[in-house]
């Protein structure tokens, strides 16, 4: 075993080949991780996780699949799935949404999604606390290499969505979500400030109304 896979430095890029990184990887199959690979250069993000992360990430999926419910979009969503170029990139986002027609586009029992054979998500969302110039730096070039339609930011910290619409392996801030129309990231944002202040019930009563007013 390497020294690189005896120390198993996390939450910063270090620069190794594919197959060693893969040799990691499969050594960590029992643990609670996620990893990346970009440009030659492997991260690896190791538990433990904050209670705010985790709460920020159940409060992200619950508003996003209530929204599209409620417009009749189709939609998958996925929690810290792998996703491979094989020897090129890999990335295990925090979440994932395929929509509308891509919903149904990956089988049921597929491990690795290997996005030689398959389409990027529509919707990538890194939760980040410790993370957050890392998200919005490499992991932003990343997600824009692989062709994501839109990828956000979730800054636990702050209670605050950076949200990116990509184009041409390029990416601006947006306002409003391009890939579920309708959908305002200030919405979010005080959903994500309320949920520190009221249960997640409550929160999820209170977007359910804000979105039916939408409707209206």
């Amino acid at each position: 075993m390497s020294d690189l896979q005896t120390q198993l430095p996390t939450d910063t890029w270090i620069y190794t080949s594919w197959e060693e990184y893969e040799q990691i990887v499969t050594n960590l199959l029992d643990e609670k991780g996620k990893s990346y690979y970009y440009k030659g250069y492997m991260r690896l993000e190791m538990p433990p996780v904050s209670f705010d992360h985790g709460q920020d990430h159940v409060v992200i999926i619950f508003a996003v699949t209530l929204f599209a419910a409620l417009k009749g979009i189709q939609a998958r969503g996925l929690d810290t799935t792998t996703f491979r170029k094989t020897g090129v990139q890999d990335c295990q986002p925090d979440v994932a949404y395929y929509l509308r027609e891509r919903a149904q586009v990956i089988p049921t029992g597929t491990g690795i999604v290997k996005l030689d054979r398959y389409p990027a998500p529509d919707l990538v969302i890194e939760i980040a606390k410790t993370s957050l110039l890392d998200d919005l730096g490499t992991k932003r070039s990343l997600y824009e290499e692989l062709g994501i339609a839109e990828y956000w930011v979730v800054d636990v910290t702050n209670a605050q969505i950076i949200a990116y619409a990509i184009v041409d392996q390029g990416s601006k801030r947006i306002q409003e979500s391009q890939v579920l129309p309708g959908l305002a990231i200030a919405i979010l944002e005080e959903a994500l400030r309320r949920s520190r202040e009221i249960n997640q019930s409550q929160v999820g009563t209170w977007l359910l109304s804000q979105f039916q007013q939408k409707e209206a």
